[in-house]
């Protein structure tokens, strides 16, 4: 696992431009997401991540669990995308693990992160399975959104406008943090995650455009002049 220094250093801030309309709805429909978000939790960083990190967790999941039925039902390999889904699925519910432990949700908030969870997970199932392309996108606008929530978080606490409290024991071990981290290097580290995340949901909806691009080519030189025959 890459140390704290090295999760600092390697940071950057990136946005993937929207190249057709479904890069674009996927940027709207988040950025309508990070609207509501904003509204509800304003400066409560800690409480707005417990609630986000609920919806994180799940995308991987679907996704893991769709790729996986796809592989063994045309019997070819998934080029690991399957493991890369799943590990980032249990990646992001170490971070709502880690905010339980910082936030103590109220019961209203838990009731919140089940309902959010429910509705959330049959949206992106049924997105997944009809428009993978949109679904990997719309969780790369996501995490996108999430680095710029959690760099503010850390720049409330460097302003001491948030406590910059001990890390939890489940945070230090799992990031094998020091003995005597702090809030701040679980933010760190939980942002640096987000990037990657980030980076591989942009990857791969870009794969599904290549390989659809590389399909539609291969369609076309087997074409006989005059065009292909395309039923309705």
């Amino acid at each position: 696992m890459k140390s704290l220094e090295e999760r600092t250093e390697e940071f950057d801030i990136t946005h993937h431009e929207p190249q057709d309309w479904r890069d674009k709805f996927a940027l709207k429909f988040v950025k309508f997401l990070r609207v509501f978000a904003d509204r509800f939790f304003a400066g409560r960083y800690g409480h707005r991540a417990v609630v986000l990190e609920t919806v994180a967790a799940v995308p991987g999941m679907v996704g893991g669990l769709l790729q996986h039925l796809k592989a063994i039902r045309h019997i070819r390999d998934d080029q690991g995308w399957i493991k890369e889904l799943i590990d980032e699925a249990d990646n992001e519910r170490m971070h709502l693990m880690t905010f339980i432990h910082i936030a103590e949700p109220s019961r209203f908030e838990r009731i919140l992160i089940m309902v959010t969870q429910a509705i959330f997970y049959n949206f992106y199932f049924f997105l997944y399975l009809f428009a993978p392309r949109i679904a990997h996108r719309v969780v790369g606008y996501l995490e996108e959104e999430a680095v710029v929530s959690y760099t503010q978080y850390l720049e409330q606490i460097d302003a001491g406008k948030v406590e910059n409290v001990p890390a939890p024991q489940i945070a230090k071990d799992y990031w094998n943090l020091p003995d005597d981290a702090r809030l701040r290097e679980v933010v760190i580290v939980i942002r640096a995650d987000e990037a990657e995340h980030r980076d591989t949901n942009h990857r791969f909806a870009n794969e599904i455009v290549a390989s659809s691009d590389a399909q539609d080519q291969k369609t076309q030189s087997k074409e006989p002049k005059g065009g292909a025959y395309r039923p309705s």
